[in-house]
């Protein structure tokens, strides 16, 4: 990066990051183990800020820093801060009366216009402003604001364990709401934010009665994460976390409005028949549970066809639109809950550890599903087949999961499968909290510290470019999880489609790239400052880079690399060629008239840069420390046996990358020298090329031009010879027609009869009744045109008002009704003058 790239200068003492509460010290920000009470509460405390479950209060709106401190949200431009070099240090506050809690979450929507906001017991929603609000002359911007499910989410109610935005909500208004009860609130906040469209639980309530010996935790949600896949039911599965570590699976969930890309339904409609194909080709007998729920599957992804607009019933000409769909109405049971997964084999727990709550859960694919350039190459439905589940625990622990079995829609019934899912675990990551821990306690009492862990709650956040990578911050500091070594190399077993291949890639396969690239674990100190946000922006005029804020508010910044994302090289294997010796041909230099001509110079496989030199994400090898703004030289430093053990361990590592570093100079300067001389033997043999190419186009051109004549000349005769000799092999060998052909010609010769007809005027030949069907057509046409304009004529006719016209004619209906009533009343009053006159009859009316 460049000085003027550089965001941690730039954003230094920004006024953005500055604190609600000013008057609070650094130590109350900090995990001890005097403030371990202040961390297991859920709840908001009067003097100190509470930092129980998951902090995310920092995101990136392209451009856009959002913030949230206490109970208000800010942003900043951070295009503005990159143009000026840092001069423009000033934030706008979005005012909103109705968020009057601390904010512990903030999550943007798939088109980013709506941010939804979490404390620990309630949530609301901001219409963020539009681009430009930086030049505003106020400091406030009014903001419409709304709280969701006011009824739901109190401080009467369970806590948030996490919010998240449906990817496929239309229009981007689906919220989820998790709450550590276990109940998934879905709010369409375009038509209702206080009552949610449906509930989905994912801890049955106990039965009234009956001894559970199950564990609290084993009934608390910690997180839940959205599935992918491209042609199976990944997309439609929600997998929840709890904190004893048991994950549950519910399949399908489609939002009640939701905007879903044509070609995933049409893939999964192929996905569903191709099974059931399967089924019934290879005589399977299944049990009938599980031909009604394949019944209910097809009936599903049929009832999500029914509502495909008409014409796009094609998926190659709707493939790359997104349609409008809601869950069929004619299931009336609900999907079932599907779990607990069986984690096979078991995961091992870590050393020392005091025992730790799961906290995260994230999927983690190889290519991203549906984007804007997808494509359909055969690496991309490789990659999808494989799906990583990862759960993060507090102590650092964290589990790599294959989904081997993709999971399947199951509703509830009473005739439906008790088989519980699987899970294959790959391999148990182990961040290193415990062993720093217990590193850093005196010797009398080793463990001493662990208790920190409590108050720990790892976060996994996803990087917006690379799907393979995962970054996992936490109480202690910052780990960039790189899953590309376990990902790449099943992918290249899956493309051969062999098991033996399978079996050797699960010997012979990597494990995940763990990295460590923040601290901010005090040694001397005996505290840690967590980390409340992380944040990588995507947008094209940003520098690639890692936000880190820590709970002083204090920001650290890391460039970033980009990579490419291809499957490794396959070694090259050498080819032998054969020289062709002819006249005509310049003879070869004496250098290459050897039996065994090397190919190159270079080592057959390709040339690996050293592991010292290849950081695919550019951060730094030793995890920075991170101290408060507050810690800098004014205070004296304390010489102290765990600061002594900690300079030795980084001087130790350095001494050890300064050895790698000259290793690795050496190698690349051997590598520089070979590829030197292969450079000036190749030119050689370009120079030996263009002779041999000159003296092909002069002296011995017209020699070569009479020989290829020649070749044509005596390849026609070869032609003409081989017609001949195969019609003599076929007609000795098959002198007359089998049977078959037999027949096969008579029905040859009985169509052309009944198409030409037997004799010159057959009249029932099907091509004289087509010539004379013509000529009937011709004679009638001209009849049928004239008849078909005089009924034209007449039909306009009948439309046209005949007479003075319609107006006149309108005129005196209304004229003559006037009259007639007129008339009738006059009729009425002389009866009733007759009848008191005493006048028996009446003359009948004139002209009645």
């Amino acid at each position: 990066m460049t000085g003027n790239d550089d965001w941690t200068a730039l954003l230094d003492k920004h006024p953005i990051f500055s604190r609600s509460k000013p008057f609070i010290k650094d130590e109350s920000f900090e995990l001890s183990l005097d403030s371990i009470p202040d961390f297991t509460k859920n709840g908001d405390l009067d003097e100190n800020t509470t930092f129980s479950g998951r902090r995310q209060v920092m995101c990136m709106k392209d451009a856009d820093l959002l913030l949230a401190s206490g109970s208000e949200v800010r942003m900043a431009s951070l295009g503005d801060a990159k143009m000026s070099g840092g001069s423009s240090r000033s934030y706008k506050i979005l005012h909103t009366p109705n968020i009057d809690f601390d904010i512990q979450q903030i999550c943007l929507n798939p088109n980013r216009k709506l941010l939804a906001v979490a404390g620990v017991y309630q949530v609301a929603i901001i219409a963020l402003p539009s681009g430009g609000f930086s030049k505003l002359v106020n400091a406030r911007i009014d903001c419409k604001s709304l709280r969701i499910g006011k009824d739901y989410h109190s401080s009467d109610s369970s806590p948030i364990a996490k919010v998240d935005w449906h990817p496929w909500g239309e229009t981007g208004s689906t919220l989820l709401v998790m709450t550590t009860d276990g109940k998934l609130r879905e709010y369409d906040v375009s038509l209702d934010p206080d009552e949610p469209c449906k509930v989905v639980d994912f801890v049955p309530p106990r039965k009234s009665g009956s001894f559970a010996a199950d564990d609290d935790l084993e009934r608390e949600v910690s997180s839940f994460t959205f599935g992918k896949g491209k042609a199976d039911w990944g997309p439609l599965t929600i997998y929840a976390s709890m904190k004893s570590g048991d994950v549950y699976a519910m399949c399908p969930y489609l939002p009640e409005r939701a905007s879903v890309p044509a070609s995933y339904i049409h893939s999964l409609e192929c996905y569903v028949a191709a099974k059931q194909e399967f089924l019934n080709e290879n005589g399977i007998d299944i049990d009938e549970a599980f031909s009604s729920l394949y019944d209910l599957q097809r009936k599903y992804v049929n009832g999500l066809l029914k509502q495909f607009p008409p014409g796009m019933s094609n998926p190659l000409s709707s493939s790359a639109q997104f349609i409008s769909l809601h869950p069929p109405k004619s299931f009336t049971s609900k999907p079932a809950k599907q779990g607990p997964f069986l984690l096979q084999p078991s995961p091992s727990e870590l050393p020392n550890s005091p025992g730790a709550e799961a906290t995260d859960i994230a999927y983690v694919t190889l290519g991203n599903a549906f984007s804007e350039d997808d494509d359909t190459s055969e690496q991309s439905l490789t990659s999808e087949r494989l799906g990583v589940l990862v759960i993060a625990y507090q102590d650092g622990r964290v589990d790599v999961c294959l989904d081997l079995e993709k999971i399947e829609a199951k509703w509830e019934s009473k005739t439906s499968s008790k088989d519980l899912p699987m899970l294959a675990v790959y391999e148990v990551i182990d961040l290193g909290i415990i062993s720093s821990l217990s590193r850093s306690s005196p010797n009398v009492q080793k463990q001493t510290l662990l208790p920190l862990v409590q108050g720990n709650h790892p976060v996994l956040h996803p990087d917006p470019i690379h799907d393979d990578t995962l970054y996992i911050y936490h109480a202690f500091g910052v780990h960039v999880l790189n899953f590309n070594p376990v990902l790449q190399h099943f992918a290249l077993a899956l493309k051969e489609d062999n098991d033996e291949s399978l079996s050797a890639a699960v010997q012979k396969s990597g494990n995940t790239s763990v990295q460590a690239i923040l601290s901010t674990f005090s040694v001397e100190k005996r505290s840690s400052i967590p980390i409340i946000a992380v944040s990588v922006p995507s947008d094209v005029y940003l520098t690639y880079s890692i936000f880190i804020l820590t709970s002083t508010q204090r920001l650290i910044t890391f460039p970033l690399n980009l990579r490419t994302e291809s499957l490794d090289l396959v070694p090259s294997t050498s080819v032998s060629s054969t020289v062709i010796e002819s006249s005509l041909l310049p003879p070869l230099p004496e250098s290459a008239s050897q039996k065994s001509i090397p190919a190159t110079i270079l080592q057959e496989k390709p040339f690996e840069i050293p592991a010292i030199l290849n950081r695919k994400m550019g951060l730094p090898s030793i995890a920075h420390l991170a101290l408060p703004k507050s810690h800098g030289m004014k205070e004296e430093l304390r010489v102290t046996p765990e600061t002594l053990r900690y300079l030795a361990s980084v001087v130790e590592k350095i001494t050890s990358e300064i050895h790698d570093v000259q290793l690795a100079f050496r190698s690349l300067t051997f590598r520089h020298d070979l590829q030197r001389q292969e450079y000036a033997r190749q030119q050689q043999t370009c120079r030996d090329m263009v002779g041999r190419i000159e003296k092909l186009n002069g002296s011995g051109k017209a020699g070569l031009e009479a020989k290829m004549g020649a070749v044509k000349e005596s390849q026609a005769q070869l032609l003409s010879r081989m017609d001949r000799v195969l019609q003599a092999l076929i007609n000795r060998a098959s002198p007359e027609l089998n049977e078959h052909e037999t027949k096969w010609f008579e029905e040859l010769q009985r169509m052309k009869a009944q198409v030409l007809g037997v004799g010159r005027y057959d009249e029932m030949a099907l091509k004289t009744r087509v010539q004379m069907l013509k000529k009937e057509f011709d004679r009638i046409s001209p009849t049928l045109q004239a008849l078909q304009k005089k009924e034209t004529e007449r039909k306009k006719r009948r439309k046209e008002p005949e007479g003075a016209g319609f107006p006149y004619t309108d005129a005196y209906e209304r004229l003559s009704m006037s009259e007639r009533q007129k008339l009738e009343s006059a009729m009425k009053n002389l009866v009733k003058l007759a009848g008191k006159l005493e006048i028996s009859t009446l003359g009948a009316p004139p002209g009645s």
